[in-house]
């Protein structure tokens, strides 16, 4: 299995969220987009980069177990202290379209049991992300 970065491990996860219902809507790679332009963690990323990212991440995934290298991929990318991060980011993008579709819950249930994540600490970012896109 190719190594990636943790930079790729991030988009890699995004995109994947995006992608999990097979459905990639225009407001989700727009926040995908804004995310990686604004977030300190993406600080010295090559955004042009981006594409070419998401063109790896959908290779992996055609694979018959294309799901399960990509977790395996991204637990062993990023350093522990951004596994958080990833979930945030995910969540992040399946509120993008103001609707979180069963397949996209359970990539978010997926993904917290690749980073040992605690259900409280994934509510509690669920929560937030919830908030932070609400409407009128």
């Amino acid at each position: 299995m190719p190594k990636i970065t943790p930079h790729e491990a991030l988009i890699y996860i995004m995109i994947t969220m995006s992608a999990v219902d097979r459905q990639i809507s225009d407001h989700e790679l727009e926040r995908i987009g804004q995310i990686v332009r604004q977030l300190p963690v993406f600080m010295g990323y090559d955004f042009d980069s981006l594409a070419n990212a998401a063109e790896r991440c959908g290779e992996l995934l055609s694979r018959e177990d294309g799901l399960d290298e990509l977790l395996e991929l991204v637990a062993a990318a990023l350093p522990k202290k951004l596994y958080e991060t990833a979930y945030a980011l995910a969540a992040e993008v399946a509120a993008a379209d103001l609707r979180v579709p069963v397949e996209e819950i359970r990539f978010l249930e997926l993904l917290r049991d690749a980073l040992h994540l605690n259900k409280l600490d994934t509510a509690a970012i669920e929560r937030c992300i919830r908030a932070r896109h609400q409407t009128i």
